[in-house]
């Protein structure tokens, strides 16, 4: 357990993330983390209807696809590390690998017996100056989850980070996510995520220059191999895109 903290903290030091999820992996993290020996592959997919047109010399977000590959082992009960690499695909030579980022992640032991899972990531890396105000993140993740019978609910309050660019001498930015769904039955389970981004930490700029975003989402529970999640999602502020389809496929190989 030491071990595994001792890395997680290194990773705070050496980062390597975009500032906020942006549009590349659009997800609300639960408190599990891969079992030990098990590899979990993921394709993170989406396309934005209603982007962005200009910004600060970073190619527009309209009508683009984001293509989004996640490897992540386990390799304890309660220690993984995640891999990321960032695709974009759209007309107007915006077509391109974007960048790479890696996340470690420990959460709290089963045998704590906790009344709420609990776990920490630290995910940093590269990404284009292309597609982002700022190359070189840092995001910092704690994760609490509960699950009430059929409801489970999944609280993100994330703080980013820019290392180098535009926003480098910005401090933290306070981008909370959230998560309620419901188990209709044993196959779907039907719900809606929030993805928001404030502004500084306790200096929160004006509502319209916010991020807020809800997808209503559905998890479908096929087989313990698989996780299919897939939403659409709206935008309420100017400075949001809106109108997103998104679709997360991933299969555990022990």
């Amino acid at each position: 357990m030491k071990k595994q903290l001792f890395f997680l903290l290194a990773g705070c030091t050496y980062a390597l993330n975009a500032l906020s999820q942006e549009n590349y992996e659009i997800q609300v993290y639960g408190s599990e983390t891969v079992a030990p020996k098990t590899t979990m592959l993921e394709l993170h997919s989406n396309y934005t209807f209603g982007g962005s047109l200009v910004g600060n010399g970073v190619f527009p977000t309209h009508h683009m696809f984001h293509e989004t590959i996640e490897i992540t082992h386990g390799f304890s009960e309660n220690f993984e590390i995640g891999f990321y690499f960032f695709n974009a695909i759209g007309s107007g030579g915006r077509t391109n690998y974007v960048g790479s980022h890696i996340r470690p992640r420990i959460r709290i032991p089963e045998k704590w017996h906790w009344p709420v899972g609990v776990s920490l990531s630290v995910e940093g890396g590269y990404q284009k100056l292309q597609y982002s105000e700022d190359d070189w993140t840092l995001e910092i993740r704690p994760i609490v989850d509960k699950t009430f019978g059929r409801l489970y609910l999944a609280f993100n309050p994330t703080l980013d980070k820019s290392l180098h660019g535009m926003n480098s001498k910005n401090g933290y930015t306070f981008s909370p996510n959230v998560k309620a769904s419901y188990s209709a039955s044993k196959v779907w389970a039907l719900g809606f995520e929030y993805y928001g981004s404030l502004g500084e930490l306790f200096k929160f700029v004006p509502a319209q220059e916010q991020e807020h975003q809800i997808f209503g989402v559905a998890d479908l529970n096929v087989s313990p191999d698989w996780e299919i999640n897939f939403g659409y999602g709206l935008g309420f502020t100017k400075a949001t895109d809106n109108n997103i389809a998104k679709l997360i496929l991933g299969y555990r190989i022990k």
